[in-house]
């Protein structure tokens, strides 16, 4: 056991003195140095009145640059909130200017309803003029606001305005063509809205095919 402790000794003592040999080795100059740069990092020297002065519009440029994007940021949000509500707004209120058109009509309807409550005598002439003032103005209000009417009858049956929804044998009409409106159709301006429901018409049957359509 005293040998190995004496062994264990020995080699502390040959790393103490290589430790101590490194240290000797590094030579002076390099030392001196280090010492010069960690004096600087701990001592720097004060900046030049020019140095500062640089310094100091540096500074109030970027911080009138920040207020200003401060300020742009401001009014891009406002003016974003400012169109989405104009938007809202359009959509809500897009029938506005129709409904105030409209109006009148209902104004009519309402007089011809009082009319016929408090006329007792000719109850139904009085209703059917007051319809048929109504009607009138109601299409002409629809009118003005670009609403037209599809008429039909007598025309050749065009599929981008008609709807068929039957066909009648005659010969008092050409094959294909409109000779009875179920429904009036009406387009916005140029757009279609609703098609024309028609009844188109179609040529006879002969007897001589309604006898070969028999035997087949």
């Amino acid at each position: 056991m005293s040998k190995e402790l004496n062994k264990k000794e020995e080699e502390t003592n040959k790393q103490d003195d290589h430790s101590q040999t490194d240290k000797q080795e590094t030579p002076p100059e390099e030392a001196k140095d280090q010492d010069k740069v960690d004096n600087e990092q701990e001592d720097p020297s004060p900046p030049s009145p020019e140095e500062l002065k640089e310094l100091r519009n540096k500074a109030a440029k970027a911080e009138e640059f920040y207020e200003r994007l401060l300020r742009q940021v401001a009014e891009t949000d406002n003016l974003r909130k400012r169109l989405a509500k104009e938007k809202q707004d359009a959509i809500r209120y897009a029938n506005e200017s129709l409904i105030e058109q409209l109006l009148p009509t209902m104004d009519s309807f309402d007089m011809a309803i009082s009319a016929v409550k408090k006329n007792n005598e000719n109850t139904i002439e009085s209703l059917k003029t007051g319809v048929e003032m109504v009607h009138g103005q109601l299409k002409r209000t629809l009118e003005d606001a670009g609403l037209k009417e599809i008429s039909a009858t007598g025309q050749i049956f065009d599929p981008t305005l008609h709807e068929a929804i039957s066909r009648k044998e005659t010969n008092e009409s050409a094959d294909g063509t409109v000779i009875e409106q179920i429904r009036m159709g009406y387009q916005l301006n140029d757009r279609l809205v609703r098609p024309a429901s028609v009844i188109v018409a179609t040529p006879p049957i002969s007897e001589s095919e309604t006898k070969e359509n028999k035997e087949e």
